[in-house]
């Protein structure tokens, strides 16, 4: 696995990542619960326990790409020193690469997590955390705009996605826009949460 690119999402049966109108008290939007992610992602609140294969697969990359609303909530240029929704210790651990219009300087947080700003498109952030991660995985953690670009593009190795048993039927959607992807499923593993699905990107 030296090198892979992965995407880890979790996703309605009907594919949607998050709601309609997300905002900074609804970060996920009209996702079903509330605006958290709290049945979205219940999966997640379960822990390691329930969960040890995925929650251990889900941090082995060495670098991390995300796009601007994954980050947060500010739009347009920069008007306060948002940091992520994480907190003071991030659990990155390592350099995420930030898809964003507006410039800004690094920000390092506790723990090593650093977050670059990155204004020249997904290549140049992939070539940044290709160089960061050198023989380590990368992750595209999301959201799901930012995974179907690099997927349209053809970057990314292996999908995994985790589903959660409702549907949602509007948001943000995976695989939107994406030309037809051929994929060869590695494992799956259900849960009454969630069923997890690991596929590999077939070339």
């Amino acid at each position: 696995m030296t090198g892979t690119v992965t995407c880890d999402l979790t996703i309605t049966l009907d594919g949607y990542a998050a709601g309609h109108h997300q905002t900074e008290q609804r970060p996920f939007g009209d996702d079903g619960g509330d605006g958290w992610g709290d049945k979205l992602h219940a999966w997640y609140g379960e822990g390691r326990d329930q969960h040890p294969a995925e929650f251990d697969r889900m941090m082995t990359a060495k670098a991390f790409i995300m796009g601007r609303n994954m980050f947060g909530p500010v739009r347009g240029e920069w008007d306060r020193p948002w940091t992520g929704w994480w907190g003071d210790n991030p659990p990155y651990h390592g350099p995420v690469f930030v898809l964003t219009h507006h410039p800004r300087e690094p920000q390092p947080m506790a723990g090593g997590t650093t977050f670059h700003f990155v204004t020249d498109g997904i290549e140049a952030a992939m070539a940044r955390a290709r160089e960061a991660a050198g023989d380590g995985g990368i992750s595209v953690h999301g959201g799901p705009s930012t995974v179907n670009q690099y997927l349209a593009a053809g970057l990314i190795d292996e999908v995994r996605l985790h589903v959660a048993p409702y549907t949602l039927g509007g948001g943000v959607r995976l695989f939107d826009g994406v030309p037809p992807v051929d994929l060869e499923q590695i494992d799956a593993r259900a849960t009454a949460s969630v069923t997890h699905l690991r596929y590999r990107v077939v070339r």
